[in-house]
């Protein structure tokens, strides 16, 4: 089936619409047809320097592009990047901008950029990272008030651009060119999820009718982006999943997007101000970690959001509680949960309370050996898999992790991202968690998120992760780590409250207290800092200085 791409649909919309709002930020504020221009600057500055496509058909963990890393905070160089990259068919990834050197070096060492376009302030790392790899990438300093020199070198970014011609090049984008995603995951190094552009517009973009089918005729595309008016906040980082497909898939509709004043990190009430100034229309959000704070900003004054429709929440999940209290602050919003991943795009809708979620089309449940799909109402805990006509094709260098996650079941190809889940009588899901998160105590399996959700919801519990924990007794013991507000609960509190929601062998054995976030910058459970935190707290224990509590 043919498919439309990103550069091709963006041009054509800001011909369509040159002069209405693209791209806002701060006091910038950029049309259709100056982000047209920009991006098409910068795939020229690509280009000349020998970037692009090289050859057709390969494996589905290869790539036959050049790549574009993008290491930066939220702005308009990010979308820029993306755009220009896919008009020079060259494939874009994202780069957390968290790492540290050795992570750096892991992950260029996988992802092989042949350019980079970086904020100034991480010039130094870039500096230092650079020179351990195999080929020396084009560079593209962006500056950012941060005073740090360019790299020798290096391009200025807005001099490259200024110094680019905006025609067109002699080389068209296709449906087929490759969007790299790169996840980290729950566990190990991080993996690039190989899109192909147009899966990516029809799956997570939302490039289709209202009745699930897919556009793909660009007349229809442009005439639908010109009649939406949606404006999209964008507070999620766009070095996540979460984040890039909110604002390119407002695109894909004809949305401006915008981004609040501060993108290093989540401000409330910097988010709120903007929603309100701007009058958003729509505002992804990642689970309580979003959810929380602007709540109590909420409560903290009024705020004029009539504009508001939409808040679409994926990547973890909003308490039933704290979900009910934004709706009594925005009676005229909704709340739409989206469970999905990188690999699979969004598989399930929140179709009731708990773990409870609708189908979307597509969606499977497998058995636990992965051999079949289950019907309704069968009694095993299988897996949450995704198929349909929007799957990406592997993981970048990976031929084995690729065949594990992708699979074919009675002639269908499926995506097995590692959610666990039952299909119940009445065609819903039951979503149980990553199976990468499930401790084994006793015997018993525990999924963490379980035991979080109703952490989270106890007084004086501002967020908590759950982890497992080496034990003599149990092989794993099952460890809480919180981090609390004022009155801060006792471990005997905290035990009764979880048994009032769960079974005794889900009861966290210890509690580990940290005033540090337990979140990453995308607002998903950092639990590789809560593994940290409970390795401290166990090795203090052996002295003689309990810190998490009661050590079974």
């Amino acid at each position: 089936m043919p498919q439309l791409d990103l550069a091709t649909l963006h041009e054509a919309i800001a011909a369509a619409v040159p002069e209405r709002e693209c791209l806002v930020w701060r006091d910038r504020r950029m049309t259709w047809r100056e982000v047209s221009e920009r991006g098409r600057r910068l795939a020229r500055v690509l280009h000349d320097a020998g970037l692009g496509r090289h050859g057709g058909a390969v494996e589905p963990w290869e790539s036959p592009h050049d790549h574009l890393a993008l290491y930066l905070h939220n702005g308009p160089e990010y979308l820029e990047g993306l755009l220009g990259a896919h008009r020079a068919r060259v494939a874009p990834f994202n780069v957390n901008y968290r790492y540290v050197d050795d992570e750096l070096v892991r992950l260029f060492a996988d992802a092989r950029p042949a350019a980079i376009v970086y904020h100034a302030r991480f010039a130094a790392a870039i500096g230092r990272v650079v020179p351990k790899l195999e080929r020396a990438p084009l560079l593209l300093q962006v500056a950012d008030g941060s005073g740090a020199d360019p790299l020798p070198g290096a391009l200025d970014y807005e001099a490259a651009l200024a110094g680019a011609s905006d025609a067109p090049l002699d080389v068209r984008p296709d449906a087929g060119d490759l969007h790299i995603l790169y996840t980290g995951g729950t566990t190990g190094l991080p993996k690039g999820v190989l899109w192909r552009i147009g899966d990516l517009m029809v799956g997570p973009l939302g490039l289709r009718r209202r009745d699930g089918t897919a556009i793909t005729d660009l007349d229809e595309a442009v005439e639908r982006a010109v009649r939406g008016r949606h404006r999209v906040l964008v507070g999620p980082p766009l070095m996540h999943g979460a984040g890039t497909w909110s604002a390119l898939g407002g695109w894909c509709g004809g949305a401006c997007v915008v981004f609040p004043d501060r993108v290093d990190g989540l401000d409330a009430a910097d988010l709120l101000r903007t929603a309100e100034r701007e009058r958003v229309t729509r505002m992804p959000l990642v689970g309580d970690a979003f959810a929380r704070p602007i709540l109590a900003e909420l409560d903290r004054g009024p705020h004029d959001l009539t504009a508001l429709r939409t808040l679409l929440n994926s990547a973890a999940a909003i308490s039933p509680e704290v979900g009910a209290r934004l709706l009594e602050h925005l009676p005229h919003a909704r709340i739409t949960d989206v469970l999905g991943s990188s690999e699979s795009g969004f598989a399930v809708t929140r179709g009731g309370a708990g773990r409870t979620f609708t189908p979307a089309p597509g969606a499977a449940v497998l058995s636990a050996d992965r051999t079949r799909r289950l019907a309704p109402g069968e009694d095993e805990l299988g897996w949450l898999a995704k198929g349909g006509d929007a799957l990406p094709l592997g993981y970048l260098n990976d031929p084995g992790k690729t065949a594990a996650t992708f699979l074919t079941v009675d002639g269908e190809r499926l995506v097995v991202a590692g959610d666990r889940a039952r299909l119940l009588a009445d065609g819903t899901v039951e979503v149980h968690g990553r199976e990468a998160t499930t401790i084994n105590t006793g015997g018993e399996k525990v999924f963490a998120e379980e035991v979080e959700a109703v952490l989270r919801n106890l007084p004086g519990v501002a967020d908590a992760l759950v982890v497992g924990c080496p034990s003599e007794r149990w092989g794993t013991e099952i460890v809480a780590v919180l981090r609390v507000a004022e009155p801060a609960p006792t471990d005997a509190e905290l035990r009764a409250g979880c048994a009032a929601h769960l079974a005794r062998y889900k009861i966290p054995k210890a509690f580990a207290r940290t005033g540090e976030s337990l979140r990453l910058p995308n607002g998903k459970a950092d639990y590789a800092r809560a593994r940290a935190l409970v390795a401290g707290d166990a090795a203090r224990s052996l002295m003689g200085n309990v810190v998490a509590g009661q050590w079974s």
